[in-house]
């Protein structure tokens, strides 16, 4: 499950109606001393206890969603970190490529009026700090691995299907 993608995700199509999905989740959460999560209505998400919680811990973020034409639900499951982790990193990338564009701006101006624009060094900085956050974000993504095929192989249980992971 481990890969170069920073979040991974599957889809799948279950023969059943979302509040049957809704009730067989939420019972299986309930009996479960492995995992704690919250079921609404078109959405649920699982995770680890708070006990083994740590700053890498996945979580699997579920929609559901009805076919309006056939019989059955389409689920979207998204594994991560907590949200708060995704969005330091997600406005770690954001910042940087400002950045880059304002001082790739300002320095190819410098270029153009002929002045000296030492300033561009600093883009291949910024692209190294991107490759560092990458780089974190997998050794991250290893240190929660083993939680994630927890959660994943406890999913694949409760309707007794294998899910690819892509």
């Amino acid at each position: 499950m481990s890969s170069l993608r920073i979040r991974p995700r599957f889809r799948e199509e279950l023969p059943l109606s979302i509040s049957e999905y809704k009730l067989q989740l939420s019972k299986a959460l309930d009996e479960s001393s492995e995992f704690s999560g919250l079921v609404s209505e078109r959405y649920a998400v699982i995770k680890i206890p708070p006990a083994e919680r740590h700053y890498w811990s996945p979580q699997l973020a579920l929609t559901i969603e009805p076919y309006e034409d056939k019989e059955g639900i389409f689920i979207r499951g998204l594994y991560g970190p907590k949200p708060s982790v995704w969005a330091v990193f997600f406005m770690s990338y954001a910042a940087l490529g400002v950045l880059s564009l304002f001082v790739g701006v300002f320095g190819l101006s410098q270029l153009l009026l002929e002045k000296p624009a030492p300033i561009l060094w600093l883009i291949p900085l910024f692209a190294l700090i991107a490759l560092i956050l990458y780089l974190v974000a997998q050794a991250g993504q290893k240190v929660g691995a083993e939680q994630m095929f927890r959660i994943h192989h406890f999913y694949e249980g409760l309707f007794r299907d294998k899910v690819r992971i892509s």
